[in-house]
C-alpha cells in the first residue's frame, strides 16, 4: 500500500494564531516523538480528512513539513468540534522505520453470517480493535474479520483466528473472542415465569379467603 502524504505548514502557539488558522481552512497540530523536539503546524483540513478516510490512525503517513523535510508517522490524536464534529487539532507521533511500535489496529466486519441472516440471531461486536506490536513497515491497516464462518450460535471468532503475519505479535490473548452470534429472544418464554408467579400468588389468596370463612361463622 502506497503511503499517503500530508503537507504541513509552520505555526505560532497561541490562542489568536489558532483562530486565523482555521479562518484559512487549518487544523493546528502536534508533531513529536521518541527524543525528538515537538513541533507545532498547520494541516489542511479537507487534504487532512481525506488522509484520515485513507489510512485511519494504524498507517504510516509522509508528513511533509514547512522547511522541506519528511516524516513517517502515524495519526495518534484526533480532537473534534463537539457540535461539527469537524477536526480542530491532530496530534501526530514520528516512527523510527527501523524500532518495533506498539500500535492499536481497526477490526473490519465483512460478509454476512447464517446465524442471523437464517437463524434470526443478533450478531455480537466483542471487539473493535486490538493492539499489536511490530515495525511501522509492518503494521496493518487493518484486520479484516469474515462473519460468514458463524453459521450456529455456538460459532465464535478468536484472536487466533485473525490472519497475521508472522512479524507481527498481537497483544492479546488467543481465544479472546472478537465476534459471535446471540439467540434470538424468547419473549413468551421470558414472561412466562411471571404468568405462573401471579397465578401461585392467586391461588395462595385464594385458599386463605376458604380457610378463614369457616372460622367467621363459627363464631357466629
Amino acid at each position: 500500500m502506497e503511503k499517503a502524504q500530508l503537507q504541513s505548514k509552520s505555526r505560532e502557539m497561541t490562542h489568536r494564531n489558532a483562530k486565523h488558522l482555521y479562518r484559512e481552512g487549518l487544523i493546528p497540530g502536534n508533531l513529536y516523538g521518541h527524543n525528538i523536539p515537538n513541533i507545532h503546524l498547520g494541516i489542511n483540513q479537507i487534504e487532512f480528512e481525506k488522509v484520515l478516510r485513507k489510512a485511519g490512525e494504524s498507517t504510516i503517513i509522509e508528513l511533509q513539513l514547512p522547511e522541506g523535510g519528511m516524516r513517517n508517522v502515524l495519526i495518534q490524536r484526533v480532537d473534534r468540534h463537539y457540535l461539527t464534529t469537524r477536526p480542530i487539532h491532530v496530534d501526530f507521533y514520528e516512527v523510527k522505520m527501523t524500532e518495533k511500535l506498539t500500535a492499536t489496529v481497526q477490526i473490519e466486519f465483512v460478509g454476512e453470517s447464517p446465524a442471523v441472516k437464517v437463524l434470526g440471531g443478533t450478531l455480537v461486536k466483542v471487539l473493535s480493535e486490538v493492539e499489536v506490536e511490530c515495525l511501522p513497515g509492518d503494521l496493518p491497516h487493518q484486520f479484516d474479520v469474515d462473519i460468514s464462518t458463524l453459521a450456529t450460535f455456538d460459532d465464535q471468532i478468536t484472536i487466533a483466528d485473525l490472519k497475521v503475519s508472522d512479524k507481527v505479535e498481537i497483544k492479546a490473548e488467543p481465544e479472546e473472542v472478537i465476534a459471535k452470534v446471540q439467540e434470538p429472544r424468547d419473549v413468551e418464554a421470558e414472561l412466562a415465569p411471571d404468568v405462573d408467579e401471579a397465578a401461585a400468588v392467586a391461588a395462595v389468596v385464594g385458599t386463605e379467603e376458604t380457610t378463614e370463612e369457616p372460622a367467621e361463622e363459627e363464631k357466629k
